[in-house]
C-alpha cells in the first residue's frame, strides 16, 4: 500500500507563544525533526497549516487546513485529499510538537488499520488521534461527520472505525506532546539523558 504522510502544523500554539513548528529543540525547529521523520517513512509528504507562516520560510511541501472546516479536522481533511490525489491508500498524520514518535509508527498502525478506517496511537490508554493512519477511504466520511457539528479528530476516528495500538511509555512516553515552556524544556532534557 502505497502511504503519504501529512504533519499537521495549523494549531496557533497559543500556550507556548505562537508559531509552535518554529521553536527549537536540541539545534532544530519542531517542523525541521517532523519533516526528517515524515521524509524517512515517505515520499509524498505534505505540512498542512492554517497559515504558512506558521511554517516560516521553509522551502517545504505545504497545504492550508480546509478553511471551511474549524479544528484539527481541517488538517486531516486536507491530508486525506493529498494522499487521494497522490494515489496512496493511507496517510499517516503527525503532529510537529512530538519530538519522540517511535520509528515503529508507521509499520504498527499499517497491522492494525484494515478492516478498519484508521489505526491510532496510544499510549497509557490514552489515544492519541494527531498520530493516526487514515485509510483515504475515511473521505467518503468527511460530509456526514461535519454534519453532525463535530470536529475531533477521535470522534472522526469513531465515525469511521478504528484500531487504538499501544505503546510503552519507558523510557519516554514517544507521544509526548510539547505545548508550553515547560513542556520544551522537559523534551530538552529528555533529549540530554
Amino acid at each position: 500500500m502505497k502511504l503519504a504522510v501529512g504533519i499537521l502544523a495549523g494549531g496557533e500554539g497559543k500556550r507556548i507563544g505562537g508559531k509552535k513548528p518554529l521553536r527549537m529543540l536540541g539545534g532544530m525547529s519542531l517542523l525541521d525533526r517532523a519533516i526528517d521523520y515524515a521524509s524517512a517513512l515517505s515520499k509524498p509528504f505534505v505540512v498542512a497549516v492554517r497559515d504558512k507562516g506558521q511554517v516560516g520560510q521553509a522551502d517545504i511541501p505545504v497545504i492550508p487546513d480546509d478553511p471551511a472546516i474549524d479544528g484539527p479536522i481541517a488538517g486531516l481533511v486536507s491530508a486525506l485529499r493529498f494522499a487521494h490525489d497522490e494515489g496512496a491508500g493511507a496517510v499517516l498524520t503527525i503532529p510537529t510538537d512530538m519530538p519522540f514518535l517511535p520509528s515503529d509508527l508507521a509499520g504498527r498502525l499499517g497491522e492494525a488499520l484494515w478492516p478498519n478506517g484508521a489505526a491510532i496511537a496510544c499510549s497509557c490508554d490514552h489515544l492519541h488521534p494527531v498520530c493516526g493512519l487514515w485509510s483515504t477511504g475515511a473521505l467518503h466520511s468527511v460530509p456526514q461527520y461535519l454534519a453532525s457539528g463535530r470536529r475531533s479528530l477521535k470522534g472522526f476516528a469513531e465515525a469511521v472505525g478504528y484500531a487504538a495500538v499501544e505503546w510503552p511509555t519507558y523510557p519516554v512516553d514517544p507521544f509526548f506532546n510539547i505545548n508550553s515552556q515547560r513542556d520544551l524544556a522537559q523534551a530538552e532534557r529528555l533529549l540530554n539523558t
